[in-house]
């Protein structure tokens, strides 16, 4: 999973993955951050999605660094990225919503 080990969504996949018998290796983007290689893996597999426009980064961003590439701006600004991003096998998730809560058989 790679999130915010601050971010409450984050801390709610987590607990609520675990206590359905999952174990989660966790990696905090900011403390750890991922290379090049990952985030374009995330850009890969997710898309424009996996840069969240909700947030209070990404409203604080000024129009050129909106325009960047998505792999350069999580390496610049990690907390831009949408979270939680789960991998479990050949299953990748984004966010923490009921569908992604029913896949992983985690009560919604």
């Amino acid at each position: 999973m790679f999130g915010l080990s601050h971010c409450s969504t984050c801390q709610k996949a987590q607990a609520g993955l675990e206590e359905q018998g999952w174990t989660v290796a966790f990696r905090d983007v900011q403390k750890e951050p991922l290379s090049a290689d990952e985030r374009r893996a995330l850009v890969e597999t997710f898309g424009d999605k996996i840069i969240n426009r909700a947030s209070l980064t990404w409203r604080g961003m000024s129009e050129d660094e909106r325009a960047a590439d998505p792999v350069a701006m999580m390496g610049e600004k990690p907390s831009v990225m949408k979270r939680p991003a789960i991998r479990a096998d050949e299953a990748a998730t984004l966010g923490w919503t009921a569908n992604v809560k029913r896949a992983f058989g985690v009560p919604v």
